[in-house]
C-alpha cells in the first residue's frame, strides 16, 4: 500500500528518495513527501498532493538538502488525501519525522492522552501520535525513544524516523507492515519494497514483527522491543532492473498479460515431471504419511487470489478427493472456522504481505493447522512465517490489477493438486494426461496474445458501456468474478461476474441492449447448458460476447462477438479463458483514458485491514 524510503551515507539523499519513490508508485497513493536532515534545528520536509510530480515540483521551488533522509507516499486511511495529512509528519518542535505504512487503532486515546499533556497536533492521522510519542520519550537516544513509543501503541506499523536531535540515523520498526534495509557500500537503506532501491543494491535484509533496525553511515543493528539484539542474515535480490520497467509497453498491465506465456512456465520449470505425470514441489515440507491424514483443506485469500483458490478448490475436490473450502480471509478470523491438526490451510498471496491473508493464516497456525503458502515474492513475510510453500516466480507484478500473477496462481493450484492426487488415487496415465495439457498452456496463451487486435475492436464497441455481466459455469464461474473484477478495477465500469444459470435467479431482470454480456463458454462438460443460458440474453435483446473453443452450429446466430481460444482440459480452461478478458478490460479501461496501471483508490499490497 504506502510506500516508505529511507538512506543514510554520503550522496545528496533527496534524489535518491524520490527515484525510490518513483519505483513504488505502482503500491498506489494519493500524496508524497520526503523529510532530510542538513545539520539544522529542524527537520526539513516537503510534501505534496497528488504524484510524484507534484513533490519534485515542491523540492524544486524549495530544495532541501542533506544525506540523510525518509521518504512516503501515503494511501489515506485516516483524514483526506492533501498536503497537511501527508508523510511525513512531526513533534511539536519539528525536529523528528516519521514515516509510517499501517494503522494505529488506539491513536484516538493517545491522541487525547497526548493532548493533555500540551502537544498540538497539525494533522488527521493516526500516524502523527508516533512523532508526539517519540518526543515524550526522548532523552537523547532515537533507538529508546521509539522502543518506549511503540510499546504503547496497538495496530500495524513499518515505520522510519529520524531526528535533528540524534543525526545521522533513521529508526525502523516493524509490525505487520513490510519493511527491509539495503546494504550498500557505505550507505544503507531502508524501505517497504526491494524495487525503491533495486538500483542501488541487491542485499537485503527483511525485518520481522517486533523488530527495530537503526541505521548509520557506520552500519546497521537490530534489536526486538526490548533492546535484544537479532542476528539477521542478508539475502540477495536475484531479479533485474528491467523487469519493473514498461519495455516498449503503453502499460505495465499490458506488458505482464502479454508476459504470461513465459510465466507460466517458469512456474511449472522444474516442478512438473511430464513422464510420470506428478509435480515435484520441494518446498511444501509435507511427509506422505501428513499428507494422508490430511482430511480437510481450507483455501484462504482476497480478491483476485481468491477467485483462483475458487479454481484450486475445485481441481482438488474433483482430483485429490480431499474436501476443500475456500474462504475470504477476511472473513475467516472473525468467524469460529472448524480447524484441527488434520487440517491443511493454503493461503495465496501475490506480495506475501497482505494483512487479511497474513492474518488468517496466523489464526489458523494458532489453531493447529498446517499452512502452505503460495506467495510470489521472494521473502514476503508469509514465504517466511507458513510451513511450507510454492514460490510462483511470476516476476515482479507492478499493475495494481494483477494477470500474471493470477494465471501462475491457479497454475501452481494445479501443481499442488497433482501433487497430492498422484499421492493419493491418481494413475498414473491420468497424471500424464494433465501433465502433458500443462505443458502447452504457454503455446496456447501466445495464440489467445496474437488476436489481441481482435479483443481490441470488441472494446472500442463497449468502451462507453456503463454495466457488464460477466457469465460461467464450473471452473469458469471463478473467471467470470475474476473478468468483472478486472473491469470494475481498471476502467470503473460497475460489472458483476454470476454462475451463469444463476442469471434467471434474478439478474435477468438486467437484461435489455445496453447491457453487455460476456460468456465464458468452452467445449466443456457444462457447454450445452451455458448455450441455454446465451439463448435467454438473446431472447431479451442483450449483446453477448462469447469465449469458445471452437466451431458451433449451436452457436449460430446467437452471439455478437466471438472470441476463440484453444482446446485443453476442463480444469486448465481458467488459465485460458482468462486471457481474453485481461485484454478485454486493459483496452477499455485505456480508450476511455484512464490511468490503467494506477486505478484511483487502489493498492498493490493491501497491507491495512
Amino acid at each position: 500500500m504506502c510506500g516508505i524510503v529511507g538512506y543514510v551515507g554520503s550522496k545528496a539523499a533527496a534524489p535518491l528518495l524520490i527515484a525510490g519513490l518513483k519505483r513504488l508508485e505502482y503500491r498506489g497513493y494519493d500524496s508524497a513527501g520526503v523529510s532530510l536532515l542538513n545539520g539544522g534545528a529542524q527537520v526539513q520536509t516537503r510534501k505534496a498532493k497528488g504524484k510524484i510530480a507534484m513533490l519534485e515540483e515542491a523540492v524544486g521551488g524549495s530544495p532541501v538538502t542533506g544525506t540523510t533522509g525518509i521518504a512516503h507516499t501515503r494511501w489515506a486511511t485516516h483524514g483526506p488525501p492533501n498536503e497537511c495529512n501527508a508523510h511525513p509528519h512531526h513533534d511539536c518542535t519539528d525536529e523528528i519525522a516519521v514515516v509510517h505504512n499501517g494503522i494505529i487503532e488506539n491513536y484516538s486515546t493517545l491522541r487525547k492522552r497526548l493532548i493533555e499533556k500540551g502537544h498540538t497536533f497539525r494533522s488527521e492521522t493516526d500516524t502523527e501520535v508516533l512523532a508526539h510519542l517519540i518526543e515524550e520519550a526522548f532523552d537523547g537516544n532515537l533507538e529508546d525513544a521509539v522502543m518506549d513509543a511503540l510499546r504503547l501503541v496497538e495496530g500495524t506499523y513499518g515505520i522510519a524516523v529520524l531526528s535533528t536531535r540524534d543525526p545521522g540515523k533513521i529508526v525502523a520498526a516493524r509490525k505487520g507492515s513490510p519493511l527491509l534495509i539495503g546494504v550498500g557500500e557505505g550507505e544503507y537503506f531502508v524501505a517497504s519494497d526491494v524495487a525503491a532501491i533495486l538500483q542501488y543494491t541487491r542485499e537485503v535484509i527483511y525485518l520481522d514483527d517486533g523488530e527495530v533496525a537503526v541505521v548509520t553511515t557506520d552500519g546497521y543493528s537490530v534489536c526486538d522491543l526490548k533492546a535484544r539484539p537479532v542476528g539477521k542474515g542478508i539475502s540477495r535480490i536475484e531479479w533485474d532492473l528491467d523487469q519493473i520497467e514498461k519495455g516498449g509497453y503503453d502499460h505495465f498491465m499490458l506488458k505482464e498479460i502479454f508476459e504470461q506465456p513465459q510465466t507460466i512456465e517458469n512456474t511449472m520449470r522444474g516442478r512438473l515431471v511430464v513422464e510420470e505425470g506428478y509435480a515435484k514441489l520441494g518446498g511444501l515440507n509435507i511427509t506422505r504419511e501428513e499428507l494422508q491424514n490430511i482430511d480437510n483443506m481450507i483455501i484462504t485469500a482476497c480478491g483476485t487470489s481468491w477467485h483462483s483458490g475458487l479454481i484450486g478448490e475445485l481441481m482438488i475436490e474433483e482430483y485429490a478427493r480431499i474436501r476443500v473450502e475456500t474462504e475470504y480471509a477476511s472473513e475467516f478470523r472473525y468467524r469460529n472456522p472448524i480447524v484441527d491438526p488434520n487440517t491443511l490451510c493454503v493461503v495465496i498471496s501475490q506480495s506475501g504481505e497482505t494483512a487479511d491473508t497474513l492474518a488468517a493464516m496466523r489464526e489458523a497456525k494458532e489453531r493447529g493447522a498446517r499452512t502452505l503458502g503460495l506467495v510470489n515474492v521472494v521473502g514476503s513475510t508469509i514465504a517466511r512465517e507458513d510451513d511450507g510453500g510454492v514460490y510462483l516466480l511470476a516476476g515482479p507484478e507492478i499493475g495494481v490489477a494483477s494477470t500474471k500473477a493470477f494465471t501462475s496462481q491457479v497454475v501452481a493450484l494445479a501443481l499442488l493438486m497433482l501433487t497430492f492426487a498422484r499421492r493419493r488415487d491418481m494413475s498414473a496415465s491420468r497424471g500424464r494426461e494433465i501433465a502433458q495439457a500443462m505443458v502447452k498452456l504457454p503455446e496456447q496463451i501466445q495464440e489467445i496474445l496474437e488476436d489481441a487486435p481482435t479483443i481490441e475492436i470488441i472494446a472500442e464497441q463497449f468502451k462507453d458501456a456503463t454495466n457488464f455481466l460477466y457469465l460461467g459455469r464450473g471452473y469458469n464461474f471463478p473467471v467470470a468474478l475474476e473478468g468483472a473484477l478486472k473491469l470494475k478495477e481498471i476502467s470503473y465500469i460497475h460489472a458483476e461476474g454470476y454462475p451463469a444459470a444463476e442469471m434467471k435467479h434474478g439478474p435477468i431482470a438486467l437484461i435489455d441492449e445496453n447491457m453487455p454480456v460476456v460468456f465464458i463458454a468452452p467445449h466443456d462438460s457444462v457447454f450445452e447448458k451455458i448455450v441455454s443460458n446465451i439463448q435467454e440474453v438473446k431472447a431479451r435483446g442483450g449483446r453477448s460476447i462469447v469465449i469458445t473453443s471452437r466451431d458451433e452450429p449451436a452457436l449460430e446466430g446467437l452471439i455478437d462477438f466471438e472470441i476463440r481460444i484453444p482446446e485443453t482440459l476442463e480444469m486448465l480452461y481458467p488459465i485460458l479463458t482468462v486471457i481474453p478478458l485481461q485484454l478485454l478490460s486493459y483496452y477499455i479501461a485505456a480508450k476511455r483514458g484512464l490511468d490503467v496501471d494506477q486505478p484511483r483508490n487502489l493498492a498493490k499490497s493491501v497491507t491495512v485491514e
